[in-house]
C-alpha cells in the first residue's frame, strides 16, 4: 500500500494515486506499507535512492540502523504499536533526500496514520523532510511516555492485587499481569533507547538548523526522564514477582503443615488400632469385656496429645 502527501494551497494533502499517479513526483511524504513490485518501481523513478526490502529492515543489526547519502541519509527506527492484544515494536526505514521522506515499513504504523491526519489539519506547511522526522519522533516520545503511565496504573492496580492477598488464584492472575507488564515495560525501553539513537544520529549528520537541534536537544531530554521512569517500574514489577511468589509459597507450606500436623496427630491412634488388628492367638485384651472401649478411648487419647502438645508450642 502507498500513501502520498503534497502542499496544495498553503497546506498537506494525499495524492490520489488511482487517478493522477503522475502526482506523486509532487509528494512531500511517500509512506510505503509493504509495497509491491508495481508501488516500489513507481517511487523509485522519482526517489533516488534504492529502496530496501522490508525483510532487510526488519532484520537489519542495530549497528547498521543508518546510512548517509551525498544528498540525504537513511535512519531504520522502532515505533511501538498494538498487534492484537499485545505490544509490539516494529521496524520503519525512514530515507530522505533533499526534497522528500519516504518511509517504509511491513505493516501500518498507527503513528504514521496520525502523523498524516495531522498534517492535513495544520495550517502551517511542513515542506521539510526532516522535519516530518522530528514530527514523528516527537509523537512516538509522547506515546512512549502515555504507555509507561498506563503501565504504572497497572503495576499498582496488580499491586493492590498482591498485598491483598485474598487467595492463592488472585496472586496466580496477578503473576500473569505482571509478566505481560514487564514484557510492554521491556519493549518501551528497547523503543526509547532506540529513539536516543535515532536523534543522536540527526545532531551528527542531519546538518540541522539551530531551531531543529534544540528540539532534538528537548526530545532526548525528555527521554532521559522516561528512561529512569522505565527503570523504576521495572524494579517494581520485581519487587512484586517476588512478593507475590512468596506469599505463594507461605500459603503452600501452610496447607503442607497442616497435612503434617494432621499425619502425625493421627500417627498414634493408626498405631493402637494397627496393634489391636493384629490376628494373634494370645492377645489377653480380646478376652476383657472392656478392651473395646479402652482401645477407642487410648486412641482418642493419644490423638489429643500430640494436638495439645503443638497448640501449646505455637505450631497451630
Amino acid at each position: 500500500m502507498i500513501s502520498a502527501l503534497r502542499t496544495n494551497r498553503g497546506r498537506l494533502e494525499p495524492i490520489d494515486l488511482k487517478h493522477d499517479p503522475d502526482a506523486l513526483g509532487q509528494a512531500i511524504w511517500i509512506d510505503l506499507i509493504e509495497p509491491t513490485d508495481e508501488e516500489r518501481s513507481l517511487v523509485s523513478t522519482i526517489f533516488s535512492h534504492p529502496l530496501p526490502e522490508t525483510s532487510d529492515v526488519e532484520e537489519i543489526e542495530a549497528s547498521s540502523n543508518y546510512f548517509v547519502f551525498e544528498d540525504g541519509f537513511q535512519v531504520n527506527c522502532l515505533f511501538l504499536h498494538r498487534s492484537g492484544e499485545n505490544l509490539k515494536n516494529s521496524t520503519v526505514a525512514m530515507l530522505l533526500d533533499e526534497k522528500r521522506l519516504v518511509t517504509l515499513s511491513a505493516r501500518e504504523i498507527p503513528i504514521m496514520r496520525l502523523l498524516r491526519m495531522r498534517l492535513q489539519r495544520r495550517t502551517d506547511i511542513i515542506d521539510d523532510p526532516v522535519a516530518l522526522v522530528m514530527e514523528l519522533h516527537e509523537i512516538k516520545v509522547d506515546e512512549l511516555a502515555d504507555i509507561l503511565e498506563e503501565t504504572h496504573r497497572s503495576i499498582e492496580s496488580i499491586s493492590r492485587q498482591v498485598l491483598d492477598r485474598n487467595n492463592e488464584a488472585e496472586l496466580v492472575n496477578a503473576l500473569d499481569g505482571l509478566a505481560r507488564t514487564e514484557d510492554i515495560n521491556a519493549k518501551v525501553r528497547l523503543c526509547l533507547m532506540d529513539g536516543q539513537r535515532d536523534l543522536g544520529f540527526l545532531l551528527r549528520h542531519a546538518h540541522l538548523s539551530p531551531e531543529y537541534a534544540e528540539r532534538v536537544r528537548l526530545m532526548l531530554g525528555d527521554i532521559e526522564t522516561l528512561l529512569p521512569h522505565n527503570t523504576f517500574l521495572s524494579e517494581k514489577v520485581d519487587f512484586l514477582l517476588n512478593a507475590a511468589l512468596g506469599f505463594i509459597n507461605l500459603q503452600q507450606n501452610n496447607i503442607i503443615k497442616i497435612f503434617s500436623i494432621a499425619a502425625v496427630v493421627f500417627l498414634p491412634p493408626t498405631l493402637v488400632a494397627s496393634i489391636y488388628g493384629m490376628n494373634f492367638r494370645f492377645m489377653p485384651e480380646l478376652t476383657w469385656h472392656w478392651g473395646y472401649p479402652l482401645a477407642l478411648v487410648l486412641m482418642v487419647l493419644s490423638g489429643i496429645a500430640p494436638y495439645l502438645y503443638f497448640k501449646r508450642k505455637g505450631w497451630l
